[in-house]
């Protein structure tokens, strides 16, 4: 039997060995190349508008080299609605009568982000962030090469809503929507989308209405004293058009009569990130979110059908932000301070987790919240943890025995 240290020593190198033997047996993969081609937006409408980015947006040799994100890829399985009327008249069924509909689900092998790559996440966290900011703000991320351009949504001058990119590669098959998280001081960041963006924080993850003591002003009508809740007030008061959750599915459908024939990953952080995600659930379209609240009550009160499987989706978040582990609650808190009741805590597909308070003796904080902390603290150096046991990120596994909002009683 071997000593134990020398036992400690050998095991990290030889499931590191067992890895890449692994990777060696799997075909190449290729490499995509994304080029940011619209901004996207809501006028004052609702209606979604597009605003291409014109070429000489990358006239500069910063912009044009260097704005390019390469993202490795693989296969995985998705499984997607026989179409979207279909899958509307079961969500019409469910919340109007409470009865399930039969769905017919198509499965399909689709190409999507490799999650087990820490560089591609660190790419798509780039894209993330780059959402919150137009390609000529100094906050934008230079991309290397791999992606040539993007298109912007949401940026007119009077828009105070919904926003962020679209990225294609140079044959249009594959199409990434990457949406713009909350836009607040306490969050890193303020501009005209700040109110919409905390009506829908306030409704999507809260309990019932952001009600969190009485010198709350709720956001709907739907408290009925105590710990109680009127369920079918909430369920209506998350469709309204003028909500994000219908404006990303009018986007969606947009998307994909501009591109009939690519794939579309949908990426975003915090706020954008829980969109990303129910349109994924919606869709089928591969998803990936950093740091994003949990959104799996809201795909309950949106009456989302469920598919056979949501391992599409990948939640990237670590044990310092309060958000997205549903720990910043409270009448003392900081969101509630701010005015955010992010009372939610479960998602829906896989978490990698990274586990900052532990490995790297972060403090519990909203601040460490920002998409740019992911970027430069967590995904721009090799996860030691992980390296360990011959990984580059931790492992993606389902959030299972999920509690949230238990203390609620909803009629």
């Amino acid at each position: 039997m071997l000593p134990a240290t020398l036992t400690s020593l050998l095991l990290p190198l030889l499931n590191f060995f067992q890895y890449n033997r692994s990777l060696e047996a799997i075909p190449s993969l290729p490499r995509l190349q994304f080029e940011l081609r619209h901004l996207h937006a809501v006028s004052t409408s609702t209606r979604v508008i597009f605003s291409d980015v014109p070429s000489q947006a990358y006239s500069s040799a910063r912009l044009r080299d260097d704005n390019i994100y390469n993202i490795q890829t693989r296969p995985i399985t998705s499984f997607r609605p026989s179409s979207f009327d279909a899958f509307s008249t079961a969500r019409r069924r469910s919340m109007k009568f409470g009865q399930s509909e039969p769905l017919r689900w198509e499965e399909k092998e689709i190409i999507s982000p490799d999650v087990e790559s820490r560089e591609t996440l660190l790419e798509l966290a780039k894209m993330a962030n780059n959402a919150y900011v137009q390609p000529d703000d100094p906050a934008w991320y230079e991309l290397g090469e791999g992606w040539n351009s993007t298109y912007p949504f949401g940026w007119e001058p009077d828009a105070d809503g919904f926003r962020g990119h679209v990225f294609a590669t140079p044959d249009n098959k594959t199409v990434v929507l990457s949406i713009k998280g909350t836009s607040a001081g306490m969050f890193g960041g303020s501009g005209p989308t700040g109110k919409k963006d905390k009506l829908n924080d306030n409704l999507l993850f809260s309990c019932c209405c952001a009600r969190i003591d009485w010198t709350w002003t709720t956001v709907c009508g739907c408290y009925q004293g105590g710990w109680k809740c009127d369920q079918q007030c909430v369920e209506e008061a998350l469709i309204e058009d003028s909500l994000f959750y219908p404006i990303g599915t009018n986007l969606y459908n947009n998307l994909t009569y501009m591109y009939p024939d690519s794939t579309l990953w949908i990426i975003g952080h915090s706020l954008g990130g829980s969109l990303a995600s129910l349109l994924g659930a919606t869709f089928g379209a591969p998803v990936v979110t950093f740091e994003a609240p949990g959104e799996r009550m809201a795909a309950t009160r949106l009456h989302l059908p469920s598919p056979p499987s949501t391992h599409h989706i990948t939640h990237v978040y670590h044990s310092a932000d309060p958000i997205p582990m549903g720990t910043c609650t409270g009448v003392l808190s900081s969101c509630a301070l701010g005015g955010y009741a992010l009372e939610t805590r479960c998602h829906l597909g896989k978490t990698i987790f990274y586990d900052t308070v532990s490995n790297l003796s972060w403090t519990v904080d909203v601040r460490t919240h920002g998409i740019v902390a992911v970027i430069e603290k967590i995904l721009s150096e090799p996860w030691a943890p992980s390296v360990e046991i011959g990984r580059e990120v931790p492992e993606a596994k389902p959030e299972e025995d999920c509690v949230e909002c238990y203390s609620w009683e909803y009629s």
